[in-house]
C-alpha cells in the first residue's frame, strides 16, 4: 500500500495512505479514546491540516461547524490520504488516589504527595533490599515504594490503555481483534514509568527493585500478560487463568529483570485481584456479619461478608463515572468541576486546580444531579425539565449525560440490592458500607445516596476507605504471609452472576427512576 508522511506535533513519520488517523495516534501514543474509536465520544480531538477525507455524519454532529472550520476532526473518523499535519492538545496529569485507611495502615493522604515515610513497617517482607505494590485501575495507575524501614514514596498516573477505551470490554475486543501485543506494550510502559516517578522521588534505581505485588481486575492482568481474553468476552464467563502467579521483571519488559512479580489470586472472571486485596486490607471477614465493600469504578465490584460466606459479583457501571461518555465529562485534572453545591438558590461548582470549569468529573456529575433534583429542574424520571443544564461557566448537562449516569447508578445500586437480597438481608441489616476506589473517595455520601448510587444507609453507618486495592497489594508486599490469606479469600468467595438474574433486573429497571 502507498504510505505518505504525518507529522504529528512536528514529529514526523510514515503512514499507510488511507489509514485511520486514530489508529496512528494509538500506536504513536499521546491520544485518548474513551469510546474505543467508534464515535461515541467526541474525545479524540485533533487539529489537523492536509490531505485528509472530509468530515463524515459523526463528525459533523459532534462537532461545531466553528470547530470544523478551524480544523478541529476527531481522530477516529479521519482518513489520511496524503501528506497532512496533526496537533494533539498536550494531556494534562489526571488525580490519582493513592492513601486510605485500613487496618494497620494508618492514615494516608489521598494524592501523590501523600505519603509518609516510616509507616507500614515489613513484617516478612517479599523482597530483600526494595520492593514496590502496584494498583492497575482499568483508568489509573498507583504505586508504593519500601524498603526495610518503611515506604519510601508514592505515585500515580493514567493507565495508558485508556487511549483504547475506557472500559475494559473495548479494550478486551481490541485484544480479540489482533491488538493484544500493543495493549500489553502499553500497559507495561505506563508500569515502567511509574516505576521511574518513584526511582525520581527515592533516589532508588528502578534496577534495586527485587520484588513487585501487582494487582488489578481479571481482565487487566490478562492484559498485561498477554493472554487470549476470549474467555472473558463471552458467556459463560469463566476465565481459565486466574493469576496467583509469580513472574520475573523480564517476563514484563521491566528494567528491574531479576525481580521477582506476584499477581494475587482474581476470584473470577470479573471480579479481579484488586478485589481480593481490596477485602484483605479493609478487613472486611474480620469485623463480624452483615458487612458489604463497594469498589465504585468502570467496574462496580462487590463483596458481601455474612455469617462466614464471603460472596462477590461485579455490575459493569460503565465509564461515566470517569467523565468518559458525557458530552463535556473529563477525568478529574485540572478543570473538571469536582464537587456542585446550591447556595441561596444558586448552582455553585469547585473546579479542580482553581480555574475555569472546561468539562466536569464523576464526582461533580453526582452533586451536580442530586442538586437538579433538589431544584426540581429534574424530576423522577431524570427528565431535564428546562433542556440542558448549566452547571458552571460554559459546562452543561445534556438530556443524554443523565441518562448515562441512571444506567450507571442503577446497576451499581442493583448490584448491592441483589447481594443483600440473596443473603436474605435488608438494607437496615447491614452493619457497615465500605465505600473504595478512587471514584468512591471523591465522593459526597449525601449525593450518592440523594440520587440512589449506594444505599441509603446513615453517613454513619458507611465508610470510604480510598484505594483498597493498593493497600492490600502493600499488605502482601510487606508480609509474605498474607498472600496465604489472600489465597483462602479467593477460594472460599462465591461469586453471583448478575447477567440474566432477574432479581437484579427489576432492581436495576427500578433503580432508573430517582426519588423526589
Amino acid at each position: 500500500m502507498e504510505r505518505t508522511e504525518v507529522t504529528v506535533n512536528g514529529v514526523s513519520f510514515s503512514a499507510k495512505k488511507g489509514e485511520c488517523l486514530g489508529d496512528i495516534l494509538l500506536r504513536q501514543g499521546g491520544i485518548s479514546m474513551p469510546c474505543a474509536g467508534n464515535g461515541r465520544c467526541g474525545k479524540c480531538r485533533v487539529r489537523i491540516q492536509g490531505e485528509v477525507s472530509e468530515p463524515d455524519e459523526t463528525e459533523r454532529r459532534l462537532l461545531s461547524e466553528e470547530d470544523r472550520r478551524k480544523g478541529i476532526r476527531l481522530a477516529c473518523r479521519v482518513r489520511i490520504l496524503g501528506r497532512c499535519r496533526a496537533e494533539l492538545q498536550e494531556r494534562k496529569d489526571v488525580e490519582v488516589l493513592l492513601g486510605g485507611s485500613s487496618p494497620g495502615f494508618g492514615e494516608a493522604d489521598g494524592k501523590e504527595d501523600g505519603k509518609k515515610e516510616g509507616q507500614n513497617l515489613p513484617v516478612r517482607p517479599m523482597f530483600r533490599h526494595y520492593g514496590a505494590a502496584v494498583d492497575v485501575g482499568t483508568t489509573t495507575l498507583a504505586a508504593v515504594l519500601y524498603d526495610k524501614s518503611g515506604e519510601l514514596a508514592r505515585a500515580g498516573a493514567e493507565n495508558p490503555q485508556t487511549a483504547f477505551g475506557a472500559d475494559v470490554i473495548s479494550r478486551i475486543g481490541k485484544s480479540l481483534a489482533g491488538e493484544g501485543k500493543l495493549l500489553a506494550d502499553s500497559l507495561r510502559e505506563g508500569i515502567r514509568k511509574l516505576l521511574q516517578k518513584l526511582s525520581e522521588k527515592s533516589g532508588i534505581c528502578v534496577e534495586e527493585l527485587d520484588a513487585l505485588v501487582i494487582t488489578g481486575n481479571t481482565a487487566m492482568l490478562y492484559l498485561l500478560t498477554q493472554r487470549n481474553p476470549d474467555a472473558l468476552s463471552h458467556a459463560p464467563f469463566e476465565a481459565d487463568w486466574l493469576g496467583n502467579e509469580w513472574l520475573c521483571g523480564k517476563d514484563l519488559g521491566l528494567p528491574c529483570e531479576g525481580a521477582r512479580i506476584y499477581l494475587p489470586p482474581c476470584i473470577s472472571a470479573f471480579v479481579g485481584a484488586d478485589i481480593t486485596a481490596a477485602i484483605l486490607a479493609s478487613g472486611l471477614c474480620g469485623k463480624g456479619s452483615g458487612r458489604m465493600l463497594a469498589d465504585i469504578g468502570t467496574n462496580g465490584e462487590i463483596a458481601l461478608w455474612k455469617d462466614g460466606k464471603l460472596t462477590c459479583c461485579s455490575t459493569a457501571a460503565g465509564p461515566a463515572f470517569e467523565g468518559a461518555g458525557l458530552s463535556m465529562g473529563m477525568r478529574g485534572e485540572e478543570g473538571a468541576i469536582s464537587h456542585v453545591f446550591r447556595i441561596d438558590g444558586q448552582m455553585r461548582a469547585e473546579v479542580i486546580g482553581d480555574t475555569v470549569p472546561v468539562g466536569i468529573c464523576g464526582s461533580g456529575v453526582i452533586d451536580a444531579a442530586s442538586c437538579l433534583l433538589e431544584s426540581g429542574q429534574m424530576d423522577e424520571t431524570g427528565y431535564l425539565e428546562d433542556g440542558d443544564a448549566v452547571i458552571a461557566g460554559d459546562v452543561k448537562l445534556t438530556q443524554q449525560d443523565i441518562r448515562m449516569v441512571q444506567l450507571a447508578k442503577s446497576a451499581v445500586c442493583a448490584g448491592m440490592k441483589t447481594m443483600l437480597h440473596y443473603a436474605g438481608m435488608k438494607t437496615e441489616d447491614l452493619k457497615e458500607l465500605l465505600v473504595a476506589g478512587g471514584f468512591g473517595n471523591y465522593l459526597r455520601l449525601d449525593s450518592a445516596v440523594k440520587i440512589g448510587l449506594i444505599l441509603p444507609l446513615p453517613e454513619s453507618r458507611i465508610t470510604v476507605c480510598g484505594n483498597a486495592a493498593l493497600q492490600g497489594a502493600c499488605m502482601l508486599l510487606l508480609d509474605e504471609t498474607k498472600k496465604g490469606e489472600a489465597e483462602r479469600l479467593a477460594a472460599c468467595a462465591h461469586t453471583v452472576s448478575l447477567a440474566a438474574d432477574p432479581y437484579f433486573q427489576d432492581c436495576y429497571m427500578e433503580g432508573m427512576l430517582f426519588e423526589i
